[in-house]
């Protein structure tokens, strides 16, 4: 088992997926810290050496991922419905944000945006 991040990973998983597990970390962040540390896209968790794994963790942990990154975006909608805008009406009806059509294809952005209704 490998230990990144307060989380255990199995150690044939591979160290792109991994990182993608990430709240935060997409396939264009993983790429990009992947490179930055000369690992190969199919490498797997067991074949790195602790140092990597340091290195990992280290460079994870100056990001802002998982738990900062949710609150600074519901702080950003909290913001938003606060001000009155257009944007924070919506979210708070949990209605498309972005210009969607609403007549026919509301019910991912109605899904979506229930969790922002309580505030």
């Amino acid at each position: 088992m490998v230990f990144i991040l307060g989380t255990n990973f199995n150690e044939a998983r591979l160290v792109r997926k991994t990182l993608q597990s990430f709240y935060g970390v997409g396939p264009q962040v993983c790429a990009r810290l992947l490179a930055r540390l000369y690992i190969h896209p199919t490498a797997r968790l067991g074949s790195l050496n602790s140092q990597t794994v340091l290195d990992i963790t280290s460079i994870l942990s100056e990001m802002k991922i998982e738990n900062d990154l949710r609150r600074e975006l519901r702080e950003n909608i909290s913001r938003l419905k606060s001000m009155g805008t257009y944007r924070g009406k919506r979210h708070a009806m949990g209605l498309p944000v972005r210009g969607q059509n609403t007549r026919n294809q509301t019910n991912s952005a109605k899904k979506l945006n229930r969790v922002e209704r309580i505030g």
